[in-house]
């Protein structure tokens, strides 16, 4: 429920110290439990047993999140021409990191990482590393501060040219007092015509009842707490813009490998948006 270099912990609400608490649930290494990483304590285990004991399905909603962001980087760099990323939300580093996917497309690809963590940011600089012609950068910024992200980030990546932006399982750290389509909105507004933008989501859709239980058992561990949203309104935070297909589907049924399963359901829908010129101020074509 929150992103990696996927999508834990986003660049959002509640900066964290850069010193381990064992104590307290971090929402990084909550998700890298779920993960099957070993960066977590015992609080964090506990946290996210909690979560499983009411939605067990929540383990195989973060995997698809990451089967999503493969499928995405690999999809945007090597059919769609993209060779810069800023991917918000980085959380602890995993294999299959961004730069790492969009680098086996074009060595040359160029990856900026947002987090507002200190701690998720120490061990993003240190261990999500990039060998020339390619490149890493790191911001620590809250995702609501989009001017900062933004003006961090073109120190880094050209926004005259089409770059992908990644809101991997982040957007439902934002409550709606924070306006997420407004977030969003924003960053896209900054996007040259054939850029992108990915979203992944917590829903209750599928299971309202359950999926409810486990957001306040998360919630009452977690400092930085989650919203689910619906189908609806994950679509409404794209703000209009037009969707590749298939549009806002769960995350496990867009654009699956070839020939191969869906895999279990998961609690996340996820879709992408294509920047089009513009036709007028305010206005997509």
């Amino acid at each position: 429920m929150t992103p990696t270099a996927d999508g834990p912990g986003p660049a959002t609400p509640g900066t964290l110290s850069t010193h381990p608490d064992p104590v307290t649930a971090h929402p990084a290494r909550v998700y890298n439990y779920w993960l099957g990483g070993k960066d977590h304590y015992p609080a964090d285990r506990i946290a996210a047993q909690q979560v499983m004991r009411h939605r067990p399905q929540v383990v195989a909603g973060a995997r698809a999140n990451r089967m999503f962001l493969a499928r995405v980087v690999r999809y945007l760099a090597a059919e769609c021409g993209i060779r810069q990323f800023l991917d918000v939300g980085t959380g602890l580093p995993a294999p299959g990191a961004t730069h790492q996917i969009a680098q086996q497309v074009d060595p040359a690809c160029a990856v900026a990482y947002v987090d507002n963590d200190p701690l998720v940011l120490i061990y993003a600089r240190a261990l999500l590393t990039s060998d020339p012609p390619g490149r890493c950068g790191y911001i620590g910024a809250d995702l609501r501060d989009t001017s900062t992200v933004l003006d961090q980030a073109a120190r880094m990546l050209d926004f005259t040219r089409p770059a992908g932006v990644l809101l991997l399982a982040v957007l439902h750290f934002i409550p709606d007092t924070d306006d997420p389509p407004g977030i969003v909105a924003a960053l896209a507004a900054a996007l040259a015509p054939g850029s992108y933008v990915a979203i992944t989501h917590l829903t209750g859709d599928l299971a309202p009842g359950p999926v409810a239980a486990g957001v306040d058992a998360y919630n009452a561990a977690v400092p930085t707490g989650i919203v689910p949203r619906t189908h609806a309104q994950v679509t409404g935070l794209f703000g209009g813009l037009p969707l590749v297909p298939p549009g806002v589907v769960p995350v496990t049924e867009w654009r699956p490998v070839a020939g191969g399963p869906f895999g279990p359901p998961a609690d996340l829908h996820g879709g992408v948006a294509r920047i089009p010129r513009r036709a007028r101020p305010g206005s997509w074509a």
